[in-house]
């Protein structure tokens, strides 16, 4: 797969070489801007698996892959046509998911495979200052698929210092349903779909952003992410042992969450130009959802030049969540307490988290390790610890090239 990815990146660098090479300056034809190649890996180690029930291996391992083209051309009254086209790919393998069914040598969603190509277009009237767009996306795995689509607006006032934006987008997805093995044909599973069958889980959201200048140091942004989902919102496969079960070793159900979630995060984001060389991006998010999660997140980093073409940004972030009602560790969910909802994912339990990394950055109109139209090459590393014992590493590379 890494091959196939290897080789569209190199045709579209082509495609983009022989584009510079031709010179062509006609504002009518359409024309290569930049070509986006980011790879990553990611590794998590952790001892609070879902799958098993809130303890077990959650070693993960994901190595993904993007490919972005971007393309233009200006109308006669110099408006801005802009496509943009991504295909991405993500390999990963799941130690935890592979205990689905601890009986075969390896569970259908231990490994998998997911591709998501998107297509957007953006119209920018640069006389009236406003933007329109849309785009279209796709994402499959082997139970998973995801359609979606988005419609965008924004204007800026005629100064320039101030704009408004807004997107609105819908995702429609289909799970295959994958119960735990020993749960399979039961009548006492209290689930609403059987292995096999196919569930939706639907995602409407509304992205809305103010952004001010307010002198040539500050700048600032007001922002608010309005979403709400319906559908089949749990985890069929996430297996939920309750404490007075005559056989507590045996998951009586599988996880049940409620079928709809109402989500309101406000954030707002501060950059602060401290001197030519240093920057000061900070960012606070308050979220609050219908299950009762409440979450702070903050973050703070800190571009700096080290010469025009050269920077490094260190950046730490700091996230705060209280936990769900539905929530509690294996063993402590009782039948007698006849819940209606029920899981042992600590993702939706209380806990604390800490980020911190760097992203190292070069840049040249003149090329990069020998190739003239390479533009930007960027290093990115990020360590992530959790409270309750999860730590991850991501490594991430991008090339831009224009």
């Amino acid at each position: 797969m890494k091959k196939i990815i290897m080789s569209v990146a190199a045709f579209l660098f082509f495609m983009n070489v022989a584009k510079a090479q031709n010179g062509s300056t006609d504002s009518g034809k359409l024309k290569i801007d930049e070509v986006n190649f980011v790879t990553s890996y990611y590794h998590q180690d952790g001892n609070n698996s879902a799958v098993t029930g809130g303890v077990g291996n959650e070693r993960l391992n994901d190595s993904g892959n993007s490919i972005d083209l971007q393309l233009s051309k200006s109308d006669k009254n110099f408006n801005k046509h802009i496509l943009n086209f991504e295909l991405g790919v993500d390999v990963y393998s799941s130690a935890s998911s592979d205990k689905i069914d601890p009986n075969t040598i390896s569970s259908a969603s231990s490994g998998d495979v997911r591709v998501y190509p998107s297509a957007n277009y953006l119209f920018e009237n640069t006389k009236r200052n406003y933007s329109l767009g849309g785009g279209l996306s796709f994402s499959k795995e082997f139970d998973y698929t995801s359609f979606g689509g988005n419609v965008l607006y924004s204007k800026a006032t005629k100064d320039g210092n101030r704009e408004f934006s807004a997107k609105a987008s819908v995702f429609l997805d289909t799970w295959k349903i994958i119960l735990p093995v020993e749960l399979r044909g039961q009548d006492n599973n209290n689930f609403k779909y059987k292995q096999g069958e196919s569930a939706p889980r639907n995602s409407y959201n509304l992205a809305l952003g103010v952004t001010q200048v307010i002198n040539k140091d500050l700048q600032v942004s007001l922002l608010a992410d309005i979403g709400y989902q319906s559908g089949q919102l749990g985890t069929a496969y996430q297996r939920v042992y309750f404490g007075d079960h005559p056989d507590s070793q045996h998951p009586f159900y599988s996880e049940k969450l409620p079928d709809h979630r109402f989500k309101l995060p406000i954030g707002v984001r501060a950059n602060y130009f401290l001197s030519d060389r240093i920057i000061l991006r900070t960012f606070y998010r308050y979220y609050a959802d219908s299950w009762k999660l409440r979450a702070h997140t903050a973050e703070l980093e800190i571009p700096y030049k080290i010469t025009p073409f050269v920077s490094i940004a260190p950046y730490y972030r700091f996230y705060s969540q209280n936990g769900v009602d539905y929530f509690k560790p294996k063993g402590e969910h009782l039948l007698s307490d006849h819940e209606d909802y029920y899981t042992s994912d600590y993702d939706l339990s209380k806990f604390t988290s800490n980020m911190f990394g760097a992203n190292f950055r070069i840049m040249s109109a003149k090329g990069l390790l020998g190739i003239k139209s390479l533009n930007t090459l960027e290093l990115r590393y990020g360590y992530y610890s959790r409270s309750n014992g999860l730590k991850s590493h991501l490594v991430t590379m991008a090339l831009k090239f224009k």
